[in-house]
């Protein structure tokens, strides 16, 4: 039975989400690296406004410096980088869980990951990209829907990470 309550438990799962969300952001990180012209396309169309309406009204935010977007692509890689390797040691963190030290770290480290995929997918993204950037007029480079993915992933797990500890339901025969 104490292997059950610990696979069920609130721990078990945020172990299990925080190492899930480290090998998706990690994938995401190594495929920026690995496959470095897609995004860095991604992110220079996105900047240039090319495949906008081009309304003279929003057109002057258009930033075309091939220095400034290869800075914001490798500060967008960095970011996630960063990310990762929060969420990888709060992994290490949540299974490892000798006592109460590590459980704070855990929860720490989680936080902070997830709070840097909010930052980046929902200010980044939906808010400068899709907004100042005027990407949702794009058919061909509008990363919306995969930024609201991401944004929704990290906001469940930092709810659930913040949730109030559990308190062990009463033995059965004992008295409460």
């Amino acid at each position: 039975m104490l292997i059950l309550r610990r696979c069920g438990s609130v721990d078990a799962v945020l172990a299990v989400l925080t190492a899930t969300t480290t090998v998706h952001i990690g994938l995401i990180v190594l495929g920026n690296i690995t496959d470095y012209d897609t995004n860095h396309q991604f992110v220079l169309h996105v900047l240039a406004m090319d495949t906008t309406f081009r309304s003279p009204a929003t057109m002057w935010r258009a930033v075309t410096s091939p220095a400034l977007v290869t800075a914001t692509y490798l500060a967008i890689i960095g970011w996630e980088l960063v990310s990762t390797i929060l969420l990888a040691t709060a992994t290490v963190m949540w299974l490892r869980r000798a006592g109460n030290h590590s459980h704070a770290t855990a929860r720490q480290l989680s936080s902070t990951g997830w709070l840097m995929w909010l930052i980046l997918f929902g200010g980044g993204f939906i808010a400068i990209g899709g907004e100042w950037f005027a990407m949702w007029q794009s058919t061909h480079w509008n990363g919306l829907n995969p930024a609201l993915q991401n944004f929704v992933i990290a906001s469940v797990c930092l709810v659930l990470t913040h949730l109030p500890p559990q308190s062990s339901p009463p033995r059965a025969g004992s008295s409460t």
